[in-house]
């Protein structure tokens, strides 16, 4: 048995910092059972005895979305957002059950199933997705991300009253009822992180108190960067191309954030290991990669230079409906050129030397720099285009990706 734990008191403590507001005087935080609290810690570890059912809707990554229930969602949602097959069930489930006629695979939807814009939100379950990565050694949800994103945040498929489906005020229905609320997709749920620092404390093993206290530190910043992510969900929809671009480049900032937040316990943590604790820890994350469905890495669009056919820039179409002038069709043209640029910033595949978790964090860090900066081309070439635009334009405009879900 090992010869140390993380104290009841302890992850009591460190969750409570997200389960409780900032503001709370201190006297609020007494009298918390601290085993009712332990046992939300080891949610995660419970959760793994549902997997099985959960990735019995998913078929060499591709999540069967026609078939699925209402039932289904909060089934996943019961094996945990910690189980990246739950986590992709949810989301392309979530994906399309606000949309009123739609295929059983949406068109923006990523090679491993789930889809990287549920409504309003991008990035759904993102700090999972980090941890799968950076930690554990699952880069499949992380590296998912790239290019084809920013084409569906420009030709989004929702409309307005689609949005209305993933609103807290949402009218009641059938087709409502299905999808999560946002908070939900945004991981919400503190006992994940608990159940993380847990199997790193099963791997490694500490036996000393530096590697106990950078335990410790880096459960902090779990959380903090837990706390982070959840923040830069959005409390509203952004009906225009432009709005959902900031919104990308807002979430994307935040995870750079958190990248750095946990750059130094991260790498404080590994440096004291010993050889055979880091062996351990490897072999956590190969676990891991063994798990993962074989078909289900980075769609073709995101890593190298190719470029599905569902992501053909759209350029004579829109000149046909918008009836363009030629100052629009000059900034039109600029436009296309910084979406070339964003695929040519974001060609780039996972790296295969990354073996360790610091070294991971800095590989996911650089990607999300890429997109960030992918971003920004085509955000402000966008921008340049859509002021140029009169509003009858730009309601065509926005159709253009609903047009195609329809």
């Amino acid at each position: 048995m090992s010869r140390w734990r993380i104290g009841i008191a302890g992850i009591a403590a460190l969750l409570l910092t997200t389960l409780l507001p900032t503001e709370a005087p201190a006297r609020m935080r007494i009298g918390i059972n601290p085993i009712g609290v332990a046992k939300m810690a080891v949610g995660r570890v419970l959760s793994l005895g549902r997997m099985r059912h959960a990735r019995s809707h998913a078929r060499h990554g591709k999540m069967r979305t026609a078939a699925l229930r209402p039932q289904d969602i909060r089934k996943a949602m019961a094996a945990g957002p910690a189980d990246p097959a739950a986590r992709r069930q949810i989301v392309a489930v979530a994906a399309l059950a606000g949309l009123p006629k739609v295929a059983a695979d949406g068109w923006w939807r990523h090679s491993d199933g789930s889809y990287g814009w549920v409504g309003p939100l991008f990035w759904p379950f993102a700090i999972y997705d980090v941890h799968d990565y950076a930690i554990l050694g699952d880069g499949t949800g992380f590296w998912n991300y790239g290019y084809p994103d920013i084409y569906a945040g420009i030709f989004a498929p929702y409309g307005r009253a689609d949005l209305a489906a993933f609103s807290s005020t949402r009218p009641a229905g059938r087709s409502q009822r299905r999808v999560p609320l946002l908070q939900q997709l945004c991981g919400d749920d503190s006992r994940e992180v608990g159940g993380l620092v847990g199997e790193l404390q099963q791997a490694v093993q500490p036996n000393n108190e530096a590697q106990r206290a950078a335990l410790d530190d880096l459960a902090k910043a779990l959380i903090m960067a837990a706390h982070m992510i959840r923040s830069s969900c959005p409390t509203q929809a952004a009906p225009t191309a432009p709005e959902r671009l900031a919104i990308m480049q807002q979430r994307i900032g935040t995870m750079i954030a958190v990248q750095s937040a946990l750059q130094q316990p991260l790498t404080k943590f590994y440096d004291l290991l010993d050889d055979e604790q880091e062996v351990r820890l490897n072999a956590l994350a190969a676990d891991r990669r063994k798990t993962a469905p074989a078909d289900a890495g980075p769609d073709a669009a995101a890593c190298g230079p190719a470029q599905s056919t569902a992501l053909q820039w759209p350029a004579a179409e829109i000149e046909a409906r918008l009836n363009l002038n030629d100052t629009q069709r000059t900034a039109l043209k600029s436009l296309q050129d910084a979406n070339a640029m964003a695929i040519g910033i974001l060609s780039a595949c996972p790296p295969t030397d990354t073996t360790t978790p610091p070294a991971r964090l800095d590989a996911a860090d650089a990607r999300l720099e890429a997109m960030q900066q992918a971003i920004y081309l085509v955000s402000v070439a966008l921008g340049e285009f859509y002021a140029t635009l009169n509003d009858e334009q730009k309601a065509k405009f926005e159709a253009i990706g609903q047009k195609r879900t329809a």
